[in-house]
């Protein structure tokens, strides 16, 4: 049977777009069908999500322990599904994100007995995406986003004031201190357009020439958008700004 609901047989989406919902938060969809895999991660990402993906435990598992993520979405059928659980009990609580489980209602016998108060909740399938949506929202609420506590940040991009340090996922960045003073001016003021002026007044307390402020630029680019989606863009004829593409 297909997990999906909402799918048309083209392969299009039914249901309209949710609205924004997300603030950024890193989920995996651990699932192995390909079409449900598509259509999870392009609904969440519209919705301010941003996604990984692992079509086996294993995968799953290696990808739980590269990086923190704020909720994983979980198909009950996955396959390897014990290369994931030994690595969950290898796991400190602390580390493990909430979990969305995606189940058959045949399963959900199995399934009941062991989900904890809080922490975990399931969706039937073929799922609707806005239950999806939905059920997401309720298991991150009130949760601090993982790796950023009250510190500034854009999804994965981490701030660290105390420090003077910054973090994309759990890569350092290496940044001077006009780089770093630049990347939190960029970050505070996410997705609006900042000219070569603020940037000069901002970093050296006066107006600079436009190749410094160039050169500036492009070696923090060079060490922020390592990963994707790249987080740094330039507005020709206007300025530079920070934020996910689909955004300005």
């Amino acid at each position: 049977m297909s997990m999906l609901n909402g799918l048309s047989v083209d392969g299009s989406v039914s249901e309209k777009p949710s609205p924004m919902r997300g603030n950024g938060q890193h989920v995996l969809v651990a699932v192995d069908d390909p079409a449900a895999v598509e259509l999870l991660s392009t609904t969440l990402e519209l919705a301010g999500y941003q996604i990984d993906t692992a079509g086996c435990g294993t995968e799953a598992h290696a990808r739980l322990m590269e990086h923190r993520f704020d909720l994983l979405v979980l198909d009950v059928t996955l396959p390897d599904m014990e290369g994931l659980s030994r690595g969950h009990r290898l796991t400190p609580a602390a580390d493990r994100p909430p979990v969305l489980f995606l189940v058959a209602c045949e399963y959900l016998s199995r399934l009941l007995p062991g989900l904890g108060p809080g922490a975990s909740d399931y969706v039937t399938q073929p799922f609707r995406i806005a239950e999806v949506l939905a059920r997401a929202q309720v298991l991150l609420r009130g949760r601090a986003p993982a790796w950023r506590g009250s510190t500034p940040y854009y999804g994965d991009l981490v701030l660290d004031d105390s420090t003077c340090q910054a973090w994309r996922g759990r890569r350092a960045l290496d940044l001077t201190p006009a780089e770093y003073r630049l990347l939190r001016y960029l970050l505070v003021n996410a997705e609006q357009v900042i000219s070569k002026g603020q940037i000069g007044r901002h970093v050296w307390g006066e107006v600079r020439a436009d190749n410094a402020i160039e050169q500036l630029l492009s070696r923090l680019r060079r060490k922020v958008n390592q990963e994707q989606p790249a987080l740094i863009h330039t507005r020709r004829g206007f300025g530079y700004w920070l934020g996910r593409p689909t955004r300005l």
